[in-house]
């Protein structure tokens, strides 16, 4: 049996992984083990590592971090523990452990009801600043913060009245010591299904329409510079908005949410707007982005009722 301890793995298991991923999913890896990992499981040798004490861990971690945290952070422990088998004389841990029942997990993204959003994009419209730009392509396409900060003006295509998404913009938290902890990674989306085309509506080339010709290819639309905006900053922009507005609060991914809600309100069909919004199954689509509302339900109801 190796006498290599979990924290002489975790340094072995960083530079292997380092080599195999994109930098901003190394980076969420290293954040989670340095943060959570590392403090209780640290001088443990693989002799003292058991499914109880993996409980243990669980337990203790219930109310200081949110559940869905705690699962992500037993994942990256089953890759280390693997890891560890595989490449430094471990022997294998099977472990199950369990959680409660998470609250947050059945909770569902606020979007902006039509009112609201009538109100949103009435203010956006008479009150121009590239932010605002943004936050109406955002309506009128269902973009992620990362991939709207990361959009440039030469990924408008007016002509064919297409949005060309091939890159996102990323905080990647460095962990290396350094004043400043994090940097700005402008990198390819996740999954392949996220590099799409969206087809731009007709009042969004409106818009867009007499800006191109007056802007820097190369520049980032949010930010109308050579680096792009924050998503952090957007983020905070956005919510200050809404006060502002007396809109109650969403986060920023609400208005994905409600531009998907939108489009199925409107009888859009589920595949397409799940290749709008660059997911690899429909399933994604359907369980987290389509909310039917009150009036959705109470047609359902009758329409059962009138077949009986």
């Amino acid at each position: 049996m190796s006498s290599l301890t979990f924290q002489e793995v975790v340094l072995l298991w960083k530079e292997d992984k380092r080599r195999w991923v994109k930098p901003s999913s190394y980076a969420t890896y290293v954040n989670q083990v340095n943060k959570h990992l590392l403090p209780y499981f640290g001088e443990m040798g693989p002799e003292q590592i058991s499914e109880s004490i993996i409980q243990g861990y669980v337990d203790k971690m219930i109310g200081r971090i949110s559940v869905g945290t705690i699962r992500d952070s037993i994942i990256i422990l089953r890759m280390i523990l693997h890891f560890g088998v595989k490449n430094c004389g471990w022997p294998g841990i099977e472990f199950d452990v369990h959680y409660p029942t998470s609250a947050e997990s059945a909770k569902i993204v606020p979007v902006l009801n039509p009112a609201y959003e009538k109100r949103l994009l009435t203010y956006l419209r008479a009150n121009f600043s590239f932010r605002n730009l943004g936050l109406i392509i955002c309506l009128h396409s269902g973009l992620r913060v990362g991939e709207i900060c990361a959009l440039q003006w030469k990924d408008l295509d007016i002509k064919n009245g297409v949005i060309h998404i091939t890159k996102t913009v990323q905080r990647i938290w460095l962990n290396d010591g350094s004043e400043r902890d994090y940097s700005l990674s402008i990198g390819s989306p996740k999954t392949h299904t996220s590099m799409r085309d969206i087809p731009m509506s007709r009042e969004l080339m409106q818009i867009l329409r007499p800006l191109i010709k007056l802007m820097n290819d190369d520049f980032y639309v949010v930010s109308n510079g050579v680096r792009p905006l924050e998503p952090r900053y957007y983020r905070d922009y956005f919510r200050k908005l809404l006060t502002r507005l007396d809109i109650p609060p969403i986060r920023f991914h609400g208005l994905r949410h409600s531009f998907a809600t939108r489009c199925i309100e409107s009888k859009c069909d589920y595949k397409t707007v799940s290749a709008i919004l660059g997911h690899a199954s429909i399933s994604t689509t359907l369980d987290l982005y389509v909310h039917p509302g009150f009036a959705d339900k109470k047609k359902a109801i009758e329409k059962m009722a009138r077949g009986l």
